[in-house]
């Protein structure tokens, strides 16, 4: 009880100097918690839709699924007579068969997407009984002829769409205009997906080419009829093969769809707010290394009258109990307005997120609570065990905990270890053959060379800080020296202040290495390989009147089309490959200059003829001249000739199968012959800006497609690249905030340290100005030997990371070194930020009450 007791003063007593730590603690608990409310709403609020939406029994044709895109664009469907069948079946109240097409796009008079912005789908489909379970119709009717639609409510607010406004559905099928007649409002959370009803004869006639086929059969059980019962009447029912769930399995088939996508989302923010843990260890024991070196003297007393090693260690880890579990249990409230951020974010960017499906499952405080509280304790054990090493008389002669001598050399030594132990898996990595292989040796040379980095860093400040001084610090003369020497009194702590702010900022400096390298790398292979002027593509298959358009623009010296085909090839020594193959016009060879190890591409556009990648051809043995079987899907079985074996030392296109057009379509129906997946051009000679111009025209009415030439498709890679890029510093900047709150939390306890230091100095003519400057200059040196040991290793971490991407074909290494400068000149600036409070503290310091300090 007295240790719990002297915990509990001791830590109101420094409530100001745990403040800080707390909230490192808080922001990462937070972040933690609030990833998992926000990932466990999204999961609800599908679950909730997928519920809402499937029948008592779903019938589908047997390869259909939720997430695939046919390869002729055309959604699998089945016949009229399997609903007759259905219908017969025993324990069935009613059926009625379903159309819906993913692969559409709807526009307004204006040709704007009324699509989602936020990558989820259109929907296009019939109006029937099934859709009440979750729809009500809220304005108008529903659609009862070829010229009439309905639109959701949300896709309606989203776009100002009205009764009576006429929108344009673009399918493989064809397009055709219809009239808004309806609006149907969503029972449950729609998440963001664009979603329009037609009558039944229109929904198959426009989106499956053809009446009397649904995509799917909804079935209503009769009373007291169970849904696996009902399954099984109608399995019986049925003479053909067909997917047949009841309504959980369609739900949980729908949920683990969703799931992965959601899994990626959670674990690789959890990852962020991981990096923000390790950080906030290192604020935590400096936090507690300097309490515990500023109570010394006090210690040093508690032993003197009878407290044990042990109490005296207990009473610090009972402090950090204390702060784990204050700023846990703030954490986990922020986590949930974290959380409603996030929803709030989703929503301004389309996706729809409900407050209503909030879900915080027991677990999630749970689990916030137990690892604020781990990491915390744990952080605080090594100050708490130095702490208990402070004998009495000892301390009672010395202001601060006696030095390990020994500890420098250990740390010396391991460091060292550490450190070339993951500069040797580094090497290793950069040297793999396979990028696989060298993707493991890559993290654990990131690992080791992070870990020896932190355990060297006091070894190194000492040197570091020297350096950084003599550049900037030596101009402001004795006010720069003596922050320079204030940086060196404590390299421990200079060393895991700064090593918060490194491991931030290293990875900073990777992914800007890898990203700025993937841009040059694939510009470097657009200019070296593509050919071709123009390139078409979008987030839908180029439909078959976008792709006529295209070819009757003016100014266009040749058109090319490239499809997509699934298929199993089967090699010379009996292994079977189902990888597909891709089919392009003889111009390919033009648009896209793949380089050759053996034959010549041209021949493989031949009829029966091909090419393969030189990985495929070496992993198989297949050289020019040897047949390969290729079994098309829904087609014929083909023997084709290898022509040619392109090299895959490249970023388009790497592994490519090429045959012609006129191969794929005597071996595949014309039903089942799949739309381009992109289309390239090349302007006529000297009219490359009249083309250019001509195509945008051409392509005005399909929005949904994108008209670029190779300076575009530059700017495009750029951009996507910089955006993911954006949305990673964006999550790292929790742990440099965290990182920052080290900074302050540091110089803040080293003024109270130095109480009496300040008094004397102030006494002997230093002006609160110069001190002020003192404690900053001090900071921005902590910051620049943090930033300077971050951005080096980060830099060697992503240089490594490109050689494996060299494997792929991405060759160029980049260092982009106005990203580097500036985030090295903004740690300065961060350092300075850092010390406002505390050099604003240290300046209204009394002098003789600071002189009279012990």
């Amino acid at each position: 009880m007295t240790v719990v007791k002297t915990s509990l003063r001791n830590f109101f007593a420094h409530k100001g100097r745990m403040a800080l730590s707390a909230v490192a603690v808080l922001l990462s608990v937070a972040f933690v918690c609030g990833t998992l409310v926000f990932t466990d709403t999204m999961n609800t609020t599908f679950d909730k839709l997928f519920a809402a939406t499937a029948s008592d029994v779903t019938v589908a044709p047997k390869d259909a699924r939720s997430d695939d895109t046919p390869q002729n664009g055309k959604p699998a469907s089945l016949p009229a007579a399997a609903l007759q069948q259905v219908t017969k079946a025993d324990g069935v109240k009613s059926a009625e068969g379903a159309v819906s097409s993913m692969n559409v796009t709807v526009v307004d008079r204006d040709n704007k997407n009324m699509g989602s912005s936020n990558g989820a789908p259109t929907i296009a489909g019939n109006w029937t009984k099934n859709d009440l379970r979750s729809m009500d119709i809220t304005s108008g009717h529903a659609p009862r002829g070829p010229t009439e639609m309905m639109v959701d409510a949300d896709t309606a607010d989203k776009h100002d769409l009205k009764l009576g406004d006429e929108l344009r559905t673009i399918s493989v099928a064809g397009d055709f205009t219809a009239r808004i007649v309806g609006i149907a409002t969503f029972k449950v959370t729609n998440p963001g997906a664009a979603i329009v009803f037609f009558d039944t004869p229109t929904a198959q006639r426009h989106l499956l080419g053809a009446t009397g086929r649904y995509t799917q059969i909804n079935v209503t059980a009769a009373a007291g009829v169970s849904d696996e019962r009902l399954k099984q009447n109608v399995s019986r029912a049925l003479d053909g093969t067909y997917k047949i769930q009841t309504q959980k399995e369609n739900a949980d088939e729908n949920r683990k769809d969703v799931g992965e996508f959601m899994n990626v989302i959670k674990y690789a923010m959890l990852g962020f707010a991981g990096i923000a843990f390790l950080v906030g260890v290192f604020l935590i024991i400096n936090t507690f290394s300097m309490l515990v070196a500023q109570r010394t003297r006090e210690i040093g007393l508690m032993r003197a009258i009878g407290s044990s090693r042990r109490q005296v260690n207990r009473s610090v880890l009972v402090e950090a109990l204390l702060l784990g579990v204050v700023g846990s249990v703030l954490g986990v409230g922020a986590g949930v307005g974290v959380a409603i951020g996030l929803m709030k974010l989703m929503s301004m960017s389309g996706m729809n997120l409900s407050t209503d499906d909030l879900t915080v499952r027991i677990s999630t405080p749970v689990a916030g609570l137990l690892l604020g509280i781990v990491v915390t304790v744990l952080a605080a054990y090594l100050p708490a065990r130095r702490a208990g090493k402070v004998s009495p008389m000892a301390a009672l002669r010395d202001a601060g905990t006696p030095a390990d001598g020994r500890a420098g050399w250990v740390r010396g030594v391991t460091g060292l270890v550490l450190t070339g132990a993951g500069v040797a898996a580094l090497s290793l990595a950069a040297t793999a053959d396979k990028a696989s292989d060298g993707a493991l040796t890559l993290g654990a040379g990131v690992v080791l060379s992070l870990i020896g980095m932190v355990v060297i860093g006091p070894l190194l400040a000492g040197g570091v800080v020297r350096v950084i001084s003599a550049v900037l610090l030596r101009a402001f003369g004795p006010v720069g020296r003596l922050a320079e020497r204030n940086a060196l009194r404590n390299p421990r702590r200079t060393g895991a202040t700064g090593a918060a702010l490194m491991i931030g900022l290293a990875l900073v400096a990777c992914l800007s290495v890898v990203g700025s390298s993937m841009v040059a790398s694939a510009t470097s292979e657009l200019d070296r390989s593509v050919g071709a002027d123009f390139i078409v593509q979008g987030n839908q298959r180029i439909v078959p009147q976008a792709e006529k358009a295209m070819q009757h623009s003016e100014g266009l010296a040749h058109v090319t089309r490239y499809r997509e085909l699934e298929a199993t090839l089967t090699s010379p020594d009996g292994r079977s490959d189902a990888t597909g193959v891709t089919a392009a016009d003889p111009t390919y060879a033009e648009d896209l200059r793949r380089a050759t190890t053996a034959g010549s591409l041209t021949d493989a556009y031949r009829t029966d003829a091909m090419s393969v990648g030189s990985d495929y051809a070496k992993a198989h043995g297949v050289h020019v001249g040897d047949t390969l079987t290729v079994a098309f899907k829904g087609g014929k079985t083909a023997r084709l000739k290898v022509a040619a074996i392109t090299d895959d030392d490249s970023a388009f296109d790497q592994g490519a199968r090429y045959i012609s057009t006129a191969t794929m379509e005597k071996y595949v129906p014309a039903g089942l012959i799949p739309p381009s997946t992109i289309m390239f051009a090349e302007a006529e000679e000297g009219r490359a800006e009249q083309a250019y111009a001509a195509l945008k025209k051409a392509m005005e009415p399909y929005p949904q497609y994108q008209v670029r030439d190779q300076t575009d498709y530059k700017e495009e890679l750029k951009d996507q690249v910089g955006q993911l890029l954006n949305m990673v510093y964006g999550l790292l900047a929790l742990a440099i905030i965290v990182a920052v709150l080290g900074v302050v939390n540091t110089l803040a306890l080293s003024v109270v340290e130095r109480t009496r230091e300040i008094g004397l100095m102030r006494a002997i003519g230093l002006s609160r100005r110069q001190l002020r400057r003192m404690i900053r200059m001090e900071s921005v040196v902590i910051a620049l030997f943090g930033a300077l040991l971050g951005l080096g290793l980060g830099m060697g971490w992503g240089a490594t990371a490109q050689r494996l991407l060299a494997l792929e074909g991405l060759n160029v290494l980049e260092i982009p070194w106005p990203t580097i400068i500036g985030v090295f000149v903004g740690s300065a600036f961060v350092g300075l930020f850092a010390a406002l409070i505390p050099a604003f503290r240290a300046g209204r310091m009394n002098v003789l009450n600071a002189i009279a300090t012990e």
